[in-house]
């Protein structure tokens, strides 16, 4: 059974930060991102491309989960979080956080998965002895929804499983220490993990299945509504980070730069940014991202969810929750 609810999660994330005070005062904003979770946005941060085009100063603080920066958007602490899952957007919003999706952050099917302990010899062909593991998943993530719709494909029953709510660093190492059967998670901690053991699926046979796997920049409504220049001056800076990695002629100069923002070795920044997509913003206007259909694939994540009876709901429709507007500003900047 799992051991912590969503709403548990929440709840515990706000009291944590409420004692917080970096509050945007029209001078600053704080903006959240994850650690060892390397992006072109980085080399923009360390260059202070940022702070010049929204003219006031930027507090950048890192996270170790989506649900953790949810709560802290719904603190006022934070305005605008950089690369949130998909998963932990669909709970908040769900449960009534008046957030909204802004762009797509990056794409990464082949870096959020679940990793099976290597003394247990189990694959995608034996899945079904996973019934009576321990499994470590942040619940309420990217690799919540992911190890929900595997489980489902492989037909085993998470009833039959001891699911306990870790981040993905306390994952890889349980799973190394063997307390374990099986971890889910992302980034540095999906590598580490891998040292342990094996996936059962690929990206591409997750993808093949609808399991995209994506993240977002997103922020409150109310705030967004009172301060879309900047949030388009800020989206703009992205994209044009974006821009200049997936051209390819700057990646020896901001490869470096991205590893020491990330926490990381630059070895370990190119492995990992091999398996990221970073999709222009005429591709994230279309309708193969937020254009069209972004709507539905939320409310598909937030079903899995109810049904999994990790939340108590869904939306009627999730496109009160997408606002394209400001990437829209951000194209023509």
């Amino acid at each position: 059974m799992i051991k912590k609810t969503t709403g548990a999660i929440i709840l515990g994330a706000v009291a944590a930060l409420s004692g917080t005070t970096a509050m945007a005062d029209g001078h600053s904003i704080t903006v959240g991102y994850f650690l060892e979770w390397p992006m072109p946005f980085q080399y923009a941060k360390v260059q202070g491309t940022y702070e010049e085009a929204l003219g006031m100063e930027i507090n950048w603080v890192s996270f170790d989960t989506g649900t953790a920066m949810s709560a802290a958007m719904a603190s006022g602490d934070v305005q605008l979080s950089v690369s949130q899952g998909v998963p932990p957007f669909v709970v908040a919003t769900s449960a009534g956080q008046d957030l909204q999706m802004l762009d797509v952050a990056v794409s990464y099917a082949d870096n959020d998965n679940c990793v099976v302990r290597s003394d247990l010899e189990i694959d995608g062909s034996t899945a079904g002895d996973l019934a009576g593991s321990k499994v470590a998943v942040p619940l309420g993530t990217a690799a919540h929804y992911g190890f929900l719709r595997q489980m489902d494909h492989f037909g085993v029953d998470v009833s039959s499983l001891e699911v306990v709510d870790m981040s993905p660093p306390d994952g890889a190492a349980a799973l190394a220490q063997g307390s374990v059967d099986m971890m889910c998670g992302w980034g540095g901690s999906l590598r580490r993990a891998l040292e342990s053991g094996n996936t059962l699926m690929t990206g591409a046979e997750k993808t093949e299945l609808g399991i995209l796997v994506f993240d977002v920049t997103s922020g409150p409504t109310g705030w967004i509504a009172e301060n879309e220049e900047t949030v388009s001056k800020f989206l703009a800076v992205t994209a044009e980070a974006n821009a200049m990695w997936n051209a390819g002629d700057m990646a020896d100069e901001m490869l470096p730069i991205i590893a020491q923002d990330a926490g990381m070795d630059v070895d370990a920044t190119a492995q990992t940014m091999a398996t990221f997509v970073f999709p222009s913003v005429e591709e994230q206007l279309g309708d193969a991202w937020l254009g069209a259909a972004a709507p539905a694939f939320l409310s598909g994540v937030a079903n899995v969810f109810v049904d999994a009876g990790s939340i108590d709901g869904a939306l009627e429709s999730y496109e009160g929750a997408i606002n394209t507007g400001p990437l829209a500003s951000a194209n023509e900047m």
